[in-house]
């Protein structure tokens, strides 16, 4: 394991500014900590700017990142990649931070030297996305959204239900439910309304394979009261 100390310094201080403890990202066993910047780099390039910095700060979804970092094979040069592992459920109402948690423990993956490779995606981005239309392969897109080992699924039941939206989100998540792979989803809903909107099948498998989280609060979105 890395002794903290080598991440002093100019490192250190940067992980800080990323919202980051250096002390936990020391935890790893990886040989350069600069190779944890690079990942946190080129994944800046694709995470939306609002969450650029996110940090994960809820236990549940820090034991989560921990978990799926524990779980990781060792892949080129020692650096440990993602395996099969849990998925992270974060459900609650509007403007608790789902999407702020759900980005920052990629970004802790990432910190902590875990290799991986990911895709994010809204639940009407990835409808939109596979609708038929002349001169586009959307069943080509999907089946690298099926087998990615890292999958982000932002606002999971939102929109409204079609023949077409249930295929795709069943086919989704019954391909990584068989294959163990580890995904991300947030939702509004409550469980009872997920079972209504999503169909029992694929509610059954969010049960088990996803560690649930219940953020609550108020809308961070909106402006503070005035007293």
């Amino acid at each position: 394991m890395i002794d903290p100390q080598p991440l002093g310094g100019a490192i250190a201080r940067i992980l800080r500014r990323r919202g980051l403890d250096p002390a936990a990202v020391a935890r790893t066993e990886i040989p350069e900590p600069q190779l944890r910047l690079q990942a946190l780099d080129a994944a800046a390039a694709r995470i939306p700017a609002r969450y650029q910095d996110a940090l994960a700060d809820h236990p549940e979804v820090i034991a989560w990142a921990d978990e799926v970092r524990r779980a990781a094979r060792p892949g080129p040069g020692g650096q440990p990649g993602i395996a099969k592992a849990t998925s992270l459920l974060l459900a609650g109402p509007t403007g608790t931070g789902k999407t702020h948690q759900a980005y920052g423990a990629l970004r802790l993956l990432l910190a902590d030297g875990v290799r991986l490779r990911w895709r994010a995606t809204t639940s009407a981005d990835l409808h939109a996305l596979l609708r038929p239309r002349p001169g586009h392969d959307g069943e080509r897109d999907f089946q690298e959204l099926l087998r990615v080992p890292l999958l982000l699924v932002d606002d999971l039941g939102a929109g409204k239900s079609s023949e077409f939206t249930e295929e795709v989100t069943w086919r989704l998540i019954n391909h990584r439910y068989n294959e163990q792979l580890p995904t991300m989803l947030t939702t509004n809903l409550a469980t009872a309304q997920l079972r209504e909107v999503l169909g029992e099948r694929v509610s059954s498998r969010l049960r088990e394979m996803s560690r649930h989280v219940r953020l609550t609060g108020p809308d961070r979105r909106r402006p503070p009261t005035a007293a």
